[in-house]
């Protein structure tokens, strides 16, 4: 991704392997300050995944890639780190996909760096499909933040949004500010901002506001975990955007790579929704702005049912809604 830092254009990834270290941008602490990490060990990286020091699916199941590779490199159990990583966060599915597949691999090394790259590689062919669904001077309505951070590279919902600004189309984003962390506001925005794609930063209730006005023309969003029936578990928020959209007829998009995929979950009710800490509710950086005594419930995500997405951009194409079953009936025949 490109990265605006200390008066110099440098190319980063979200996370990336050196030697035996792993370092990683401290997505906590964007947009204020840009922070290197190195993760040593196995309790680094699973205590990296949980703070969110790395997030987003992709990121998540890269990240755990290499921590396998980390472990086999320091002789450590590659039994007890799998099941250490897979304790971190429940919902995003790239996280399994990619400890199983470095497991089960006869060179943990060598196949982390393969998967890495395949999720590269697979969102940049996700931009390129995407990239067709944006007319010149189209207005793009994002939620939470699905761009390089999220996927070690490129991003899956930003993907065509950053092809279509690279091939010179003119583009305005609004971003979801997406609370309680503000991944919107403080990760999304950032990454526009270092791309020079021209963006809003609206409040999450604001969205239905600017589509009745007519104002948006598309809404992309990721995914966490996609079901066997097209159901998707997103950042929570994202249901109530695709609810609104169809209602006013604004066409609304899930990109993905396959591993975001579970063939283990027929329907979205059977994907485990995790619930973090109420403080993230509570409290804006740390100063508490709700009553004391007061609780709160924090889902971290929420099921979008297939019936109110319109198409999913993946590396194989641009899905639609009729569709979806059959391609996913495939994926998963593919990969057996």
């Amino acid at each position: 991704m490109r990265v605006l830092y200390d008066g110099r254009v440098e190319e980063y990834r979200a996370v990336w392997m050196e030697g035996k270290k792993i370092k990683c941008i401290d997505q906590r602490v964007l947009p204020e300050n840009f922070v290197i990490r190195e993760i040593k060990n196995t309790d680094e990286a699973c205590k990296a995944i949980k703070s969110m020091m790395v997030r987003g699916a992709p990121t998540i199941g890269a990240t755990a890639a290499y921590a396998m590779a980390q472990a086999y490199l320091l002789g450590e159990d590659l039994a007890k780190t799998a099941n250490a990583l897979k304790k971190t966060r429940p919902t995003a599915h790239d996280l399994f996909h990619a400890i199983d597949l470095v497991l089960n691999s006869s060179d943990p090394v060598e196949e982390a760096e393969k998967y890495v790259e395949s999720i590269v590689e697979r969102c940049r062919l996700i931009g390129k499909h995407g990239e067709s669904l944006l007319n010149d001077h189209a207005h793009i309505l994002t939620h939470c933040n699905a761009g390089a951070l999220a996927s070690v590279d490129i991003g899956t919902a930003l993907a065509p949004i950053r092809m279509a600004h690279y091939s010179g189309k003119s583009l305005h984003v609004y971003v979801d500010e997406t609370r309680p962390r503000l991944q919107g506001a403080r990760l999304t925005a950032w990454e526009l901002k270092n791309e020079g794609i021209e963006h809003t930063i609206i409040a999450d209730n604001a969205a239905g506001y600017y589509m009745w006005k007519g104002k948006i023309d598309i809404v992309i969003v990721g995914a966490d975990r996609v079901a066997c029936n097209g159901d998707v578990a997103n950042k929570v928020g994202t249901l109530e955007k695709a609810v609104i959209a169809k209602e006013f007829g604004v066409k609304f998009y899930v990109a993905f790579p396959s591993s975001t995929v579970d063939p283990k979950a027929k329907f979205g009710a059977e994907i485990p929704i995790e619930e973090r800490d109420e403080k993230e509710v509570l409290e804006i950086a740390g100063t508490r702005i709700a009553p004391e005594g007061s609780r709160a419930k924090n889902p971290a995500f929420d099921i979008t049912p297939a019936k109110y997405i319109d198409g999913y951009i993946t590396e194989y194409g641009i899905i639609d809604a009729c569709g979806i079953k059959k391609f996913i009936t495939h994926l998963v025949a593919k990969t057996k």
